[in-house]
């Protein structure tokens, strides 16, 4: 794939996804694996552009008082172990992955059936208890770290069907746990590191730029049916992914 078009389509995904508090990283991967490049590239680069686009979300999605820190401390606290050591194997997971892919397909289904509930307020956030969300963050962070994520596309769609958290507030909750578990994983997989293109600075620019965008949009301008029927097009995305690729 030429450069100039995987660059194009890496700021599109940064776009879409940075818009519900996602950092993009199976988008990029999904690009990435269409234009056959190695996946001993794939996976660091995936995670490199998910720091930055995470990054630029966290701060904006704070800085309108999305995420709620005393609640995800729990999860983050048990997710970066964990990511870190997901990020250390190198494991084969094809039926998971085919599992995993149908699952957020469906995940991807139901939002679309709901997004015109109107009803449905976009900030609510439930308690949930410490020892949950130890689990939940340790559970997501494993499988980050093993998929080259920033487990974002797993943390959202539990957040919303569980009724623990409205659409923008567990995008602001997933933009910050994503960001950890991106550092995290790229730590535990550190020896990839020297497998990083050499177009990786016009790659986080195209990124940086989409996810500032992005992010403007799903703090400010996006209703809640609009937020739920682009989260379902990143499920639909990340499901398409897992099966096929």
């Amino acid at each position: 794939m030429n450069e100039i078009i995987l660059t194009f389509a890496f700021f599109i995904a940064a776009v879409l996804y940075s818009s519900v508090g996602h950092a993009g990283a199976s988008g990029y991967t999904a690009v990435m694996a269409l234009a056959g490049i190695a996946s001993s590239t794939l996976r660091p680069t995936a995670l490199a552009l998910n720091i930055l686009v995470s990054s630029i979300v966290t701060y904006r999605f704070g800085k309108v008082g999305l995420i709620k820190w005393k609640t995800l401390l729990p999860f983050i606290v048990a997710s970066i172990p964990m990511a870190f050591i997901g990020g250390t194997i190198d494991l084969a997971e094809e039926i998971y992955r085919h599992i995993l892919g149908v699952v957020l397909l469906f995940a991807s289904i139901r939002l679309f059936q709901t997004a015109n509930n109107s009803k449905l307020s976009l900030d609510f956030l439930k308690n949930i208890s410490i020892p949950l969300s130890l689990l939940i963050g340790g559970s997501i962070g494993l499988l980050s770290g093993l998929t080259g994520t920033g487990g974002g596309i797993f943390l959202t769609p539990l957040l919303l069907f569980s009724g623990l958290a409205g659409p923008r507030t567990a995008g602001g909750l997933s933009a910050a746990f994503i960001l950890v578990n991106s550092i995290s994983g790229l730590l535990g997989n550190y020896s990839a590191i020297q497998n990083i293109p050499s177009t990786l600075p016009f790659y986080l620019a195209a990124v940086g730029v989409g996810g500032f965008l992005g992010s403007g949009l799903g703090t400010k301008k996006l209703g809640s049916p609009a937020l739920k029927r682009a989260l379902g097009v990143v499920l639909v995305v990340a499901g398409l992914k897992l099966v096929f690729l």
